[in-house]
């Protein structure tokens, strides 16, 4: 537990009660549902499980305690309520990696940046100030040239070459009204869509894995009748 910035007990109390009040108007909202998938449920889920959240955190900052409580994923969109026929969309990808062998990673763009003597260190895409010949020495200034010299789906699929090793990944197809005025949303392109208009996502996580192998037991492998409809291990569609 650290001693830095530490909550005050009235902060803790005000966190409880907002838990408390939250709960209150969760238990309303699926009193008074009009459905399956009544938004005022939703909202008050979020709300309920935002404020949880940020309850724990500070209990465990203030007293290095924590709640019973597990908060779950939304594994689950809500129902769709974007236009039938989207005239426009929008393609949110994000993939994880941890830098596993950073000598690896170093020697390849040692060796990118030694092939094209005009490889750009200085670029907001790479990093500020750098040269040629420290691109071998910065894990920084390497990560910046690998980017910068690869298309990101070449990367992942060559990610070991790269000294990477993959985490979690998503792909979310977002509907559309229209698609942006040119350099309009590059300043902040990862803001969270709005989860009612996400037409489909793709997830990859190693944590499916382990949820197979829980439900497969000692299953035997159905060989060839998997054959036609294989996929990438830990992938889950919504």
């Amino acid at each position: 537990m650290s001693d830095a910035a530490q909550p005050t007990a009235a902060e803790v109390r005000a966190a409880a009660e907002a838990v408390k009040a939250a709960l209150d108007r969760h238990l309303e909202a699926v009193e008074r549902r009009s459905g399956e998938d009544d938004p005022a449920v939703y909202a008050a889920f979020n709300e309920l499980a935002a404020t949880a959240e940020a309850y724990d955190e500070l209990l465990y900052d203030a007293y290095d305690e924590v709640t019973p409580f597990e908060i779950p994923g939304d594994e689950a969109l809500p129902a769709y309520a974007g236009p039938e026929e989207p005239s426009a969309l929008s393609v949110l990808i994000r993939r994880d990696y941890t830098v596993a062998e950073p000598h690896r990673l170093l020697s390849q763009a040692q060796r990118v940046a030694d092939l094209d003597p005009d490889v750009d260190v200085e670029a907001d895409t790479t990093v500020s100030g750098g040269t040629t010949g420290e691109v071998g020495g910065s894990v920084h200034a390497a990560l910046g040239v690998i980017f910068g010299e690869y298309e990101p789906d070449e990367i992942a699929s060559r990610h070991k070459e790269f000294g990477l090793a993959e985490g979690d990944s998503t792909l979310w197809v977002a509907a559309s009204d229209e698609i942006g005025e040119p350099g309009e949303w590059l300043a902040a392109p990862f803001d969270q869509p709005d989860p009612q208009w996400v037409v489909c996502r793709f997830d990859v996580s190693a944590v499916f894995d382990e949820e197979d192998e829980l439900d497969d037991g000692d299953d035997e492998d159905d060989g060839d009748d998997l054959a036609d409809d294989e996929e990438e291990p830990g992938a889950r569609h919504r």
